[in-house]
């Protein structure tokens, strides 16, 4: 409107003025325009957040598994990288033969940390790896596990491990064991954060 308003003066020049409203006027239409575009990116980028924030909690019974782990504190959950660093690199110096199943990080704390947070990274090994120290080598029990399934990038699975607590708080059920994340599909299968496919569970009675 101000620009407008600028334009008043140019009144006694009937010519000039249209010509300066027109100029105002496809001003005032190609900013309408871009902001139909950001409105129509902006639906686009909220129906890609609920896509991939949906959850599907589960029951199942995972199969007993033997594993090579390595458990540390570390400053934060986003800082769980330095443990997958130091895992992999004394599995790769002890040659240690893996299988294809899924990896994953367990969570020792008894609740949400702020800041030094107890995890151990694991990856499935066969029967005949020889592993040793400072590699831990454990065999997961077979159990039963509520499920959590995330599809999307990681920073979803805060959110994921909320509902699935608020789940076992509904059906009044009690966890037996620590939460831990299994990955299903990660940064190893796909370079696009919204394909990764990540399993929180938790331990049943």
């Amino acid at each position: 409107m101000a620009a407008i308003a600028a334009l008043l003066p140019l009144r006694a020049d009937p010519d000039a003025l249209g010509r300066a409203l027109a100029v105002q006027r496809d001003q005032l239409l190609a900013d309408a325009a871009q902001t139909q575009r950001r409105i129509v990116e902006l639906d686009q980028l909220v129906n890609l957040v609920k896509e991939t924030t949906m959850t599907t909690i589960t029951i199942t019974e995972l199969p007993e598994q033997r594993v090579a782990a390595w458990r540390m504190q570390i400053p934060n959950y986003w800082s769980e990288g330095i443990a997958w660093d130091k895992l992999m690199a004394e599995a790769g110096r002890q040659q240690l033969p893996f299988l294809p199943d899924p990896c994953g990080a367990t969570f020792y704390d008894d609740s949400y940390q702020e800041a030094d947070v107890d995890v151990e990274v694991w990856l499935p090994v066969g029967t005949d790896a020889i592993i040793s120290a400072p590699l831990v080598d454990r065999v997961q029990p077979a159990q039963k596990v509520r499920v959590a399934t995330v599809h999307g990038p990681y920073d979803l699975i805060g959110a994921a491990s909320d509902e699935l607590a608020d789940h076992l708080a509904a059906h009044d059920l009690k966890p037996v064991g620590p939460m831990f994340n299994r990955y299903l599909v990660g940064p190893g299968r796909t370079e696009n954060p919204a394909e990764y496919v990540t399993e929180v569970c938790l331990p049943i009675a």
